[in-house]
């Protein structure tokens, strides 16, 4: 008289388990169990994944084949973009439909300037603290620029440089395409980047991409510390261009979008000419081999 003993299934997504249905896989049978049986025991532990019609879901839509545990798990396990898809439905109502547009006779609506209020009157009222800060600010541009160079030219690694090539040439190309004027209470400074208050464009924000770019290559080296330092400084670097009426929040807001689009552009096109010159050891912009 055989016996069969059989061990308990484990979850694995792993197709090469010795034995595996429907995502269950068998870590080892001892005896003489079949096929057929392996299959009865996967479909009597599966209820929530398994299809009732057995014909392995390929005549339904996903949504015909979902149970009750389904979207239990979807809220459970994938709470960001459920709350992400709360916000499309509430925005698309109050926005779309219950909020009214800002007359074009007015000045712009923008909360930034809103939460910047007392920052406003403070450097309206100190035209030297003012023109400190804008110099403080001048010299973290010269900060991101120098690191953003450095890792090229120093380090040989142009994933930085390239990425900032990308965003400030996008971003002239949008901001000739839309020319936004300044706000009526922008407080200039000679000193504030670009340095002896020439004309600039507003979206998006060249100081907060830059920094972006910088911060996310410190992070890649694992030089957190000043990736730290750079993130902190550029969100006062934020605080104070709302303070000046110097960039609107969707100016920055899309400055930290547009930093972490183009780094990432920037790797893609790295990985592109790696393989395309099949170099094994990095990509260079100065090597011909």
């Amino acid at each position: 008289m055989s016996t069969t003993t059989i061990v308990p299934l484990r979850r694995s997504s792993n197709s090469l388990n010795e034995y595996h249905t429907n995502a269950v896989a068998f870590d080892g049978i001892v005896g003489s169990a079949s096929t057929s049986q392996m299959e009865e025991i996967v479909t009597q532990t599966d209820d929530c994944y398994a299809n009732p019609n057995g014909d392995g879901g390929r005549s339904k839509t996903s949504l015909m084949t979902w149970r009750m545990c389904n979207p239990v798990h979807v809220v459970r396990v994938h709470w960001i973009p459920c709350l992400l898809a709360v916000g499309v439905l509430f925005f698309t109502c109050v926005e779309e439909y219950m909020l009214q547009m800002i007359p074009a006779s007015s000045e712009p609506f923008d909360i930034g300037f809103v939460a910047t209020r007392s920052l406003y009157r403070l450097l309206a009222s100190s035209p030297d603290l003012n023109t400190v800060l804008a110099a403080l600010n001048t010299v973290f541009v010269g900060m991101q620029t120098t690191y953003i160079l450095w890792t090229w030219l120093v380090e040989g690694r142009p994933r930085a440089t390239i990425s900032a090539c990308f965003m400030f040439t996008c971003r002239g190309i949008l901001g000739y395409s839309t020319q936004l004027p300044l706000p009526q209470d922008f407080l200039g400074s000679g000193v504030d980047f670009p340095v002896g208050n020439v004309s600039f464009f507003l979206f998006y924000s060249g100081h907060v991409a830059g920094s972006t770019i910088a911060s996310l290559d410190m992070r890649r080296m694992k030089r957190l510390r000043l990736a730290l330092l750079f993130d902190i400084l550029n969100v006062l670097q934020s605080i104070r261009l709302l303070g000046t009426r110097g960039q609107y929040t969707i100016d920055l807001a899309v400055g930290v979008g547009a930093g972490v689009l183009f780094d990432s552009l920037a790797g893609k096109y790295e990985e592109m000419m790696s393989k395309r010159h099949n170099v094994g050891n990095g990509f260079s912009l100065i090597s011909s081999r």
